[in-house]
């Protein structure tokens, strides 16, 4: 007779597998293979799209640490998308606004700079700053 598996360790190893999966939908080019091996055209994994939303949810979107993911699991909740994302210029075109996002975030200012003011630019590089008119 075999034990019966603890329910914690089933719960957690449920929580783990469907993280993993919900942040794999992130990448633009598993979206694209899912979608040509016509996977987003099965109703249950149409419906299994729809239960993963609760991710979206304050308590768990902490847990992702790439935040397309959740955007692009809203947008496989559309038809249209699940279809148009298995055309090789639909993943082009996702990929490079993904990157674009990427490439052009910045994090916020911080308000404490003058506690460490970041080095200036120089006028001729030798370490002489630039002087501000303005000061």
């Amino acid at each position: 007779m075999s034990q019966p598996e603890d329910p914690r360790a089933a719960n957690r190893a449920k929580f783990e597998l469907e993280l993993e999966f919900v942040q794999s939908l992130a990448n633009p080019f598993y979206l694209h293979s899912l979608a040509q091996q016509g996977i987003l055209n099965q109703p249950v994994f149409v419906n299994f799209l729809k239960y993963l939303l609760y991710w979206k949810e304050k308590d768990y979107a902490r847990f992702i640490l790439y935040p397309h993911a959740l955007h692009h699991l809203e947008l496989l909740q559309q038809a249209q998308f699940r279809q148009e994302i298995g055309k090789d210029e639909w993943r082009e075109y996702l990929n490079q606004k993904q990157f674009d996002h990427w490439r052009t975030w910045r994090e916020p200012q911080k308000t404490s700079n003058a506690q460490n003011p970041e080095p200036q630019p120089t006028a001729d590089g030798d370490g002489a700053p630039i002087l501000n008119p303005a000061q």
